[in-house]
């Protein structure tokens, strides 16, 4: 493939609700083009950007894939994202790198949560927008029907560009509103031209709202349309682009990627209509004073570059996905990484297409490209030349929200989840991996039950460790509820010295989160060089409560009186007498559970707020209030406990279609109550015996 300058190179995502054809509709647009030979298909598991394993098996999209082609002289990187919730980092990443966002939308079910996810995310980049309404061959496929309710939702600034004529409920043919064309497929996806079907008030209602549009993008294209002349081809061709690239106009088309109808004219439209990369408003980075600075799309400007995408392949090694902002990468060159401040050496330079890799000797600014094995490179770094060193904005990823304890089926295999999954972060920064301290469990986090599914299985893979997945442990702690005084005494006797340990001391509960530990002790009963060893007996206990073997927190123990033998007493002595009153004591002492509480955060329409506050009630949550959010959109803060949150995230997004989001953060304990005490130090019980 030839290099192109940044005003021949357009980066597209394809985004939209999971299932309405976007890799579909790329494979569709890779063929025509000639970019590919054959026209794959996702139940055949041979497409294109589809070609993880784990995307073949379950024939969905779990990662974002790039894919050029050369149309109308004019470089299209075409940009594969996710549509399912559980691999969204996918979708940031693509709209991350790309200049326009063309949002897919099934003719048959219309717009749903993911639709406008992916419209709300690239607003939120300053990305333009475009719409495909797809599957237009299905049954009971209703362009009109879906256009209106894009206009309901995105607005007057959505513009039909392409629009298909139907008869006896299948279309007959495509017609292109800019340049009064229409245009018939055969079986195989051949196009020819026809005669201007009939559409009757319909296709005038079409032509008047996109004339009106583009002249909206101009004050003389605006004159123009008052007094009634009609624009020239193009006049609506550069006013479409203006809409397109100024945000005030959001062009929809549409087809059959099966039946390879449509995607021709889309892709006309996307070299003739779609701002470059060069036209694209400048990025927004930060210089070494930590002040804003703008860098335009500039191949003669200073080297400057982001990661937006890191892929652990375990052949080649760390692929490092690079949007270059200004200047050309060279394979020759060594860039700073900003965040760390150390230049390294790039390597060998590569395009690829699906998983197909093509080395290049540079790759210019507004263009994508693939650097192999750069041990440094993490997603979200900048890479400059060393005389202009600037950051730019990280990809804003969503949080993981669900957790699970993750445990080899081999013994001794822990290291190797370690490894494998520290290898799998840097591919997808919605993991998150922790070693939990308290409960000795590895915890993995993600997005939802697929996403986990999907990073077990790659573990597998690529790293050959096999795990199954349990609920993890929830830290509970214990304390006391009252006062109590005990005795503890340790007498041993043996051939030589003995041992003698004697004390008595006070527990009862206090506000500290450790041991509070003091003496009052009268007279030299307990020699001032024992009471350390008296404290150290106490704390060793307390990592242990009696109930079922939490932390102790809230223990205040007081150091009264005791004795000591001048021979036999020792430090360890006085420490095994501590911790014998210790365990006395607390079962006295009203020992019970506390359980940990977190506030949680719920985002969802106020549609839903009923049945999220019922369920809430049903964790044994409260309600702290409710706040008006944006676009009819309601904040419930809650407290929770932690032991009711595991399972939160699927069932919120069953109970919103997808659409709720929250956010949960540990705040502080609370007494568990006594009917489920029991069930609690039952558990923990089975689970020592196990261990």
């Amino acid at each position: 493939m030839k290099e192109y300058t940044p005003d021949k190179i357009k980066n597209i995502a394809l985004a939209g609700h999971g299932g309405s054809g976007k890799t579909s509709l790329a494979e569709a647009l890779l063929f025509r083009a000639k970019a590919t030979d054959r026209l794959g298909k996702i139940s055949d598991g041979n497409t294109v950007c589809d070609f993880d394993p784990e995307e073949i098996k379950r024939k969905i999209s779990v990662s974002t894939a790039i894919a050029p082609l050369e149309y109308m002289n004019t470089k299209i990187n075409i940009i594969d994202t996710p549509g399912l919730f559980d691999f969204a980092g996918g979708l940031y990443e693509g709209i991350r790198a790309a200049d326009t966002v063309v949002i897919v939308v099934s003719a048959r079910s219309g717009i749903h949560v993911g639709t406008e996810k992916a419209y709300k995310a690239a607003v939120e980049n300053h990305k333009s927008v475009a719409f495909y309404i797809s599957k237009m061959d299905t049954e009971n496929a209703d362009f009109y029907k879906v256009l209106d309710q894009l206009r309901e939702k995105f607005g007057a600034g959505v513009c039909p560009v392409v629009v298909p004529h139907v008869e006896d409920g299948s279309v007959k043919a495509y017609v292109d509103v800019i340049n009064n064309k229409a245009f018939a497929y055969d079986k195989t996806g051949n196009t020819s031209t026809i005669d201007m079907p009939d559409m009757g008030g319909q296709y005038e209602e079409i032509c008047n709202a996109i004339n009106e549009a583009v002249a909206e993008t101009d004050d003389a294209l605006m004159d123009k349309f008052f007094s009634g002349e009609s624009f020239t081809e193009d006049e609506l061709i550069h006013g479409v682009h203006d809409g397109v690239k100024g945000g005030s106009l959001y062009p929809v088309f549409c087809g059959s990627s099966v039946n390879m109808q449509g995607g021709d004219l889309l892709l006309y439209c996307v070299a003739k209509m779609f701002p470059s990369a060069e036209e694209m408003p400048a990025e927004v980075a930060t210089d070494k004073n930590g002040d804003a600075i703008e860098i335009p799309c500039d191949a003669k400007a200073p080297f400057a570059s982001y990661v937006f995408k890191t892929v652990a392949d375990p052949f080649v090694g760390k692929m490092s996905y690079f949007k270059v902002v200004a200047g050309k990468m060279t394979a020759d060159m060594t860039p700073v990484n900003v965040r760390t401040e150390q230049p390294e050496r790039l390597g060998k330079l590569m395009i690829v297409k699906g998983k197909k890799q093509e080395e290049v000797k540079q790759i210019s600014a507004g263009d994508i490209g693939v650097v192999t094995k750069l041990t440094g490179a993490c997603t979200g770094d900048s890479y400059c030349d060393p005389g202009r060193l600037v950051q730019f904005a990280e990809t804003n990823f969503p949080k993981p929200t669900l957790s699970m304890a993750i445990k080899p089926k081999a013994k001794g295999d822990e290291g190797k989840i370690a490894q494998g999954l520290h290898r799998l972060q840097e591919e997808d920064p919605t993991i998150l991996f922790e070693q939990n301290p308290e409960t000795h469990q590895q915890i993995l986090s993600g997005l939802g039950e697929q996403h986990l599914d999907v990073v077990t299985s790659k573990l597998k893979a690529k790293f050959g460790v096999e795990v199954q997945l349990d609920e993890p442990r929830i830290p509970y702690r214990e304390t006391i509820r009252k006062k109590v005084k005990v005795e503890g005494k340790h007498k041993k006797q043996s051939g030589g010295h003995g041992q003698f340990g004697h004390v008595w001391i006070e527990f009862e509960p206090c506000d500290s989160e450790d041991l509070v530990f003091e003496e009052k002790v009268f007279g030299g009963s307990v020699p001032k060089g024992f009471f350390p060893a008296v404290e150290k007996g106490l704390r060793d206990s307390i990592k242990k409560g009696v109930l079922a073997g939490y932390p102790v927190v809230g223990l205040k123990a007081t150091l009264v009186d005791g004795s000591y033998h001048p021979v036999d007493s020792s430090e360890m002595s006085f420490k095994t007498a501590a911790s014998l009153a210790y365990k006395a004591g607390l079962p006295q002492a009203s020992p019970v559970l506390l359980e940990p509480i977190g506030n949680l955060k719920v985002l969802a329409s106020d549609s839903y707020t009923g049945d999220i506050m019922g369920e809430l009630n049903k964790r044994r949550g409260r309600v702290l209030g409710m706040n008006p959010a944006s676009e009819g959109q309601t904040e419930i803060e809650a407290e929770v406990p932690m032991g009711e949150m595991h399972d939160f995230t699927t069932l919120l997004r069953s109970m919103t279609q997808g659409s709720g989001s929250f956010t949960f953060a540990f705040t502080r304990y609370e007494q568990l109550p006594g009917q489920l005490e029991a069930e609690v130090i039952e558990k923990a019980k089975a689970l020592a015996a196990e261990e």
